[in-house]
């Protein structure tokens, strides 16, 4: 939902006209007068996740009418071949259809599975992007086919600019931040692992927790069994809020075991002026270099872990050169530099399908922005 929100904010910057559609309760807050909802979402697991998707088979006659009523120049679809909205409204879009491909799953058997029925929805694609190299080569294992690579944005602006101090983390300890969602792919038993054995030897440190959702029951038994003091678990924050917890960081932690396509999470550490240890997983490998902006580790390697944290904890001078290498390279993943490619690609498509030969930044159009 980031993503989207953020895109459309900036193409309204740019002028044009957006409407998002999607089985959300709830319009993201920008975009609540240009929000469509349609259906309802439900819970699916997903590996070692949970989806949110549409089942709403009975939705056909209302997206025929709605795409009718609006006439989209721009039609952008997120996960194209999710059930059940995006199929629908490829099988009736007159409009320019573009699809952005987030996932990466590894094995892929749904794809696996699915490709023979989904290709005929996937033919309907004007345009396919996929937001890291992990993602595309994911999606064209099973769907071949020309895909532009653009990558997920950050607010560098609000990451990067000094954020009011929580004054509560100031009191001289290092603080190690992990910010996620607590599910088990993103590796947080294997970081509690790493710190119960840090604290003993460098008892001037804390952990911050942040993040939506429950540890898993062997997380809170590493912090009972081996009695880890200054392990803070803030639970979930506002995104107003975040670039804080950024701020009072003096290391930032990400040690996923994988299904990550991306790293947003590292970028905003970047823009914060964080140094970085991560795990070595496609999508934190396709943003940061080992040694450059941070250090990568094998994914569920507590002793690697471990080792690394102890290598900056200890050496001040390499956490502020990762730091500012991270800094330099943040920028060009702000949102204003990602979504005037995604402007040009719209342009490029536009203009091959001869909807309208001007530029589509000298027009106002009308984009459709679709969620699963």
């Amino acid at each position: 939902m980031a993503h989207i929100f953020h895109l459309g904010q900036h193409l309204i910057k740019l002028g044009h006209e957006i409407k998002v559609i999607a089985p959300l309760s709830s319009p993201p807050a920008i975009l609540d007068k240009g929000f469509i909802r349609l259906g309802r979402s439900v819970p699916v697991p997903t590996g070692d996740s949970t989806a949110r998707i549409s089942l709403s088979v009975w939705l056909e006659p209302r997206i025929k009418q709605l795409l009718k009523e609006e006439s989209f120049d721009i039609i952008h679809l997120h996960e194209p071949l999710a059930p059940i909205i995006p199929l629908f409204i490829l099988q009736l879009s007159q409009a320019v259809n573009v699809g952005t491909f987030h996932a990466f799953h590894g094995s892929g058997r749904m794809y696996w599975i699915t490709k023979y029925i989904l290709k005929r929805w996937y033919d309907k694609l004007d345009g396919r992007i996929a937001v890291s190299n992990p993602a595309l080569g994911f999606v064209r294992n099973h769907f071949p086919g020309d895909y532009k690579v653009i990558p997920n944005g950050i607010d560098f602006e609000r990451f990067s600019n000094p954020a009011p101090p929580l004054t509560d983390f100031q009191d001289g300890k290092i603080n190690i931040l992990f910010v996620g969602r607590l599910e088990k792919r993103k590796g947080l038993k294997y970081l509690l692992g790493a710190y119960s054995k840090l604290k003993w030897k460098h008892p001037n440190t804390r952990l911050i927790i942040v993040g939506p959702g429950n540890p898993e029951p062997e997380s809170y038994r590493f912090i009972a069994e081996r009695n880890i003091e200054d392990v803070v678990f803030v639970g979930s924050v506002s995104y107003e809020d975040l670039p804080r917890y950024y701020q009072v960081a003096d290391i930032f932690c990400s040690p996923a075991t994988g299904q990550e396509s991306f790293g947003i999470v590292l970028l905003e550490a970047m823009a914060a002026g964080k140094p970085i240890v991560a795990t070595s997983i496609e999508g934190y490998s396709s943003v940061m270099t080992h040694g450059q902006e941070g250090l990568l580790v094998p994914p569920m390697d507590e002793a690697a872990l471990e080792s690394s944290l102890e290598t900056l904890i200890e050496d001040a001078s390499l956490r502020g050169e990762l730091a500012n290498n991270g800094r330099m390279k943040a920028p060009k993943y702000d949102w204003e530099v990602v979504t005037s490619e995604i402007v040009d690609y719209y342009t490029l498509l536009l203009n091959n399908r001869n909807v309208n030969e001007s530029s589509i930044s000298d027009v106002d159009e009308k984009t459709g922005i679709v969620l699963p």
